[in-house]
């Protein structure tokens, strides 16, 4: 008698049926939708804000431009080969970054022509050996002009005054070191080169 009189007042309905959260539980439920929704947004300004981008392959292409020229640039300097050397690793570096179609002579068939000329090629001691008091390192300055020209004469990047600086060792005499090749000297080359073709590539 009592178990039909609790079930004719719901008594079992009531334990069947999940009861309804409260206010405090609605809202830690609210909060951690919440949550789920910008935590990713958070971390993406967060390493935003600490240098971090997503890779993009952006500076690596100069749009509409498939094939592109790279005559041997002129040397205004006394520096004997110094051109020869920074051309050499200037076309190594676009070979290695971009798709490009590469030729070594102007002939007005290419997209774009690469033209460059050294104005200037100095070196100077920075630090020196105790034991021999030769230079032991140095400062190495490379100027330039720079101009990439679209087949219809549209300069795309104009630098009349690109100028490259950093610091080397040496184990041989300052004079010399444009002169001959050395782990030093091809570093410059490299060095050189890559810091060319980024600027050029940034600009687009």
């Amino acid at each position: 008698m009592l178990i039909c009189r609790m079930l004719s007042k719901g008594f079992l309905s009531n334990i069947l049926t999940p009861a309804k959260p409260d206010s405090f539980t609605t809202m830690l439920i609210n909060n951690y939708r919440l949550q789920l929704v910008t935590l990713p947004l958070m971390l993406t300004l967060l390493l935003s804000s600490c240098g971090y981008h997503t890779a993009t392959r952006g500076g690596s292409q100069i749009p509409n431009l498939n094939t592109l020229a790279v005559p041997a640039f002129v040397n205004q300097t006394t520096t004997y080969k110094v051109e020869q050397t920074l051309t050499s690793a200037v076309v190594n570096e676009l070979l290695k970054r971009t798709n490009y179609k590469l030729l070594y002579r102007e002939d007005g068939s290419a997209d774009a022509t690469l033209r460059g000329t050294v104005t200037g090629a100095a070196a100077y001691p920075q630090t020196y050996d105790p034991q021999t008091s030769r230079a032991s390192s140095m400062i190495v300055t490379v100027t330039m002009k720079v101009t990439l020209v679209a087949r219809d004469g549209h300069v795309l990047y104009d630098n009349p005054n690109y100028a490259f600086r950093d610091q080397y060792q040496i184990s041989r005499e300052i004079n010399s070191f444009f002169e001959e090749v050395t782990p030093a000297s091809e570093r410059l080359s490299r060095d050189f080169a890559r810091s060319l073709v980024s600027d050029i590539l940034e600009a687009f």
